[in-house]
């Protein structure tokens, strides 16, 4: 039988991947090993042996990742920690630096972050896009919805087109209304922002953003 250490760095590694094979490689050790252990401590065989307790960060470590993945392992335990509380983490730092460690293990590993959810962080996402408005005097109308996905705050304006002019009023009444502006705002394919695609890449509007007028 494995010594007791050696299956709960089995254990762990499943527990952090979420695959066989991906912990094996961590673990060295073969997937059909991986699940073999998985399928006793999930049957109540492994009574004896420590296995891992859900914790508090178990919730963010999809953004751990995430944040992993961005650095390219460079992400720091104390600035990680920090962004953690913001976004309602209560748990203690020893536990985040504990967590930070395993995701850049698994990440030098050649590991790729596991499909999870998406998990907003404040600050950092307005989304705007337009809905179909009431008829007024015969003339349609849409309505400027935007909103923000930490809180689920959202504007939604009444307007009679999209013009540059329309859509600049529209981001600037839903930024003094949410009390400050996010870092990336992500709308759908206008042609007031967003004009054509090269090799998926989004060509700008020569107009947006707008520029001053000088006069005189």
């Amino acid at each position: 039988m494995k010594h007791a250490e050696e299956i709960m760095r089995i254990l762990e590694a499943f527990d952090l991947t979420g695959s066989y094979r991906a912990a094996g490689e961590l673990a060295g050790c073969d997937h059909h090993t991986v699940a073999h252990w998985v399928a006793r401590r999930d049957a109540g065989e492994l009574t004896a042996t420590k296995v891992r307790r859900p914790q508090l960060i178990d919730a963010f470590l999809p953004k751990l990742e995430e944040w992993m993945e961005a650095s390219g392992g460079k992400v720091r335990a104390d600035v990680a920690h920090d962004k953690l509380m913001a976004m309602g983490y209560a748990g203690s730092e020893r536990t985040t630096r504990r967590a930070v460690a395993a995701a850049r293990q698994a990440h030098a590993a050649g590991r790729r972050r596991v499909h999870r959810p998406w998990v907003p962080e404040p600050g950092l996402w307005v989304q705007w896009d337009y809905g179909t408005g009431p008829v007024v005097d015969g003339a349609a109308t849409w309505l400027f919805c935007a909103w923000l996905a930490w809180r689920r705050f959202r504007v939604v304006l009444p307007i009679r087109d999209k013009t540059l002019p329309t859509v600049v009023a529209c981001l600037d009444a839903a930024l003094r209304r949410f009390g400050g502006c996010p870092t990336y705002a992500l709308t759908d394919n206008e042609k007031t922002v967003t004009v054509d695609h090269v090799a998926r890449i989004a060509i700008r509007n020569p107009t947006w953003p707008p520029r001053p007028r000088i006069t005189g």
